[in-house]
């Protein structure tokens, strides 16, 4: 653990270190840094209840139950420490360059993180130029990461439109994805953190990709795999997705209206189902 401080930048990052060590005597610091990324995102999500906060607050509590109640106080701790900082500077991708720095890349599949500093010159050059001009047309934009990590490309997107003069919180729907569970939570956590509106789907973009009902993303299919963060139901976002379901059901409702009356030995129409549309690669949309 003395080679991950060596690693790490910051006081929040060397206090974060020097809890991990402090349990490490009894735990892994692989499962250490699991239990706290999945029971951090339980709960910030759990804040906003909804159909699938049972069954996280039970995932919750079967990670909680091997610690004792002085051991989950550096829990909060730590998350307590991920907030100042991010709220320090937002300029970065705080738990993805800790997670390399403790060297957890080697076990969680051999995968590494994109660095901040690249992501930030990618994310400079997949803003639009004329985003303010859409923003003004449309009311606000959506980007997308299929292959989100922790969130570094979302992250400095968000910061590029904070550079643009765009309040990012809300003008921008930010839709992630991606197939690791631990990663994802990662992701969402520092979007939430950061005040991003929007969702990360833990699931194969390839195989399954994030699919909504309407054509810019508000209304994504729910289910357990997709985690809204605490913005997301901010009273803007909240009122554009009343509008998006309004806008569904008046198209659905004229679409099932016939040119002219069908021959009298015809079945009644049937209901279409909504349509769904997939979202690519890092885009704008």
């Amino acid at each position: 653990m003395g080679n991950a401080l060596r690693h790490v930048r910051g006081e929040s990052q060397k206090n974060i270190v020097r809890f991990i060590e402090g349990l490490s005597g009894k735990y892994s610091r692989w499962d250490i840094w699991q239990d706290f990324i999945i029971m951090s995102a339980i709960a910030i999500a759990n804040t906003m209840g909804g159909p699938q906060a049972k069954a996280r607050e039970e995932m919750y509590r079967s990670r909680a139950e091997k610690y004792s109640a002085k051991e989950l106080e550096v829990f909060a701790d730590m998350l307590l420490e991920v907030v100042a900082e991010l709220e320090r500077d937002p300029e970065q991708d705080f738990l993805g360059e800790l997670f390399m720095a403790l060297g957890l890349g080697n076990e969680w599949k051999g995968q590494f993180f994109t660095p901040y500093s690249v992501c930030r010159v990618m994310s400079a050059m997949t803003y639009a130029p004329d985003m303010t001009a859409r923003i003004e047309k449309q009311g606000w934009v959506s980007v997308n990461d299929p292959a989100c990590g922790a969130g570094a490309l979302l992250l400095a997107f968000a910061n590029e439109c904070r550079r643009q003069h765009i309040n990012y919180q809300t003008s921008v729907l930010f839709v992630a994805q991606d197939i690791d569970f631990l990663a994802g939570c990662m992701c969402y956590i520092q979007l939430s953190l950061l005040g991003c509106p929007g969702y990360v789907v833990i699931d194969d973009s390839l195989l399954r990709p994030s699919v909504s009902y309407d054509a810019r993303g508000l209304l994504p299919k729910d289910g357990p795999q997709v985690w809204y963060t605490p913005m997301y139901f901010r009273d803007v976002w909240h009122y554009r997705r009343i509008g998006a379901q309004m806008d569904i059901l008046f198209r659905n409702a004229a679409e099932q209206v016939p040119a002219e009356p069908p021959a009298p030995a015809a079945p009644p129409e049937q209901s279409q189902p909504l349509a769904e549309t997939k979202t690519g690669q890092l885009t704008l949309f």
